[in-house]
């Protein structure tokens, strides 16, 4: 893309428009840029994230999401254009199939909380939701590519996996969910409340 940053404070966005990387104007409620923006946010826990301690392909791997969220984010930003490649989603898939091998299987819900690094893990799971709502939105408005969706999917799963890895790295559990329903041993509808 060349060196496109000259200037950062242009003020041309002052009447409440942004310019999209194909030099069209929208105002900055829309859709689209609601999309770039969630995308964006979620990079920047992800680099929050990546102030904490965690092994070294954990962070390799957290390097390597926020390059193709950057690349989602030029995506988005281009009506039309692919930067994400499907290669990207395979990536996610072979990481939650490597670290949840690893996890015992969940018998109960967790809640987002345990270390500081597992909790940031469920603050990223939570914007990526988020992230993959405003790319939904978007594309039932506009023709979007599959992969942008698909990837904000796995990356939410793949997130609430790390967060669990990384509950686990002193020695430490998940934060179970302390249930008053599961506590008496009613299961969810048994008592007609569904």
């Amino acid at each position: 893309m060349g060196k496109r940053l000259t200037q950062i404070a242009t003020r041309t966005g002052d009447d409440g428009t942004t310019g999209l990387g194909d030099n069209t104007r929208v105002p900055k409620s829309s859709l689209r840029v609601q999309a770039m923006g969630d995308v964006d946010e979620l990079n920047s826990h992800i680099g929050l994230l990546l102030c904490e301690a965690m092994p070294d392909p954990v962070r390799a791997l957290l390097v390597e999401v926020q390059h193709q969220l950057f690349n989602l984010g030029g995506e988005l930003s281009i009506p039309g254009f692919e930067l994400l490649k499907p290669e990207a989603l395979a990536v996610l898939d072979a990481a939650l199939a490597e670290h949840n091998a690893r996890l015992p299987k969940l018998e109960e819900f967790i809640l987002p909380a345990g270390t500081r690094g597992a909790s940031q893990a469920h603050v990223c799971r939570t914007v990526a939701r988020r992230a993959e709502r405003a790319v939904v939105a978007l594309g039932q408005a506009e023709t979007l590519h599959d992969t942008p969706r698909r990837y904000l999917n796995r990356l939410s799963d793949l997130m609430f996996v790390l967060a669990r890895v990384l509950n686990r790295l002193d020695g430490g559990d998940d934060v179970y969910w302390k249930s008053q329903r599961l506590a008496q041993g009613t299961s969810p509808g048994s008592d007609g409340n569904g």
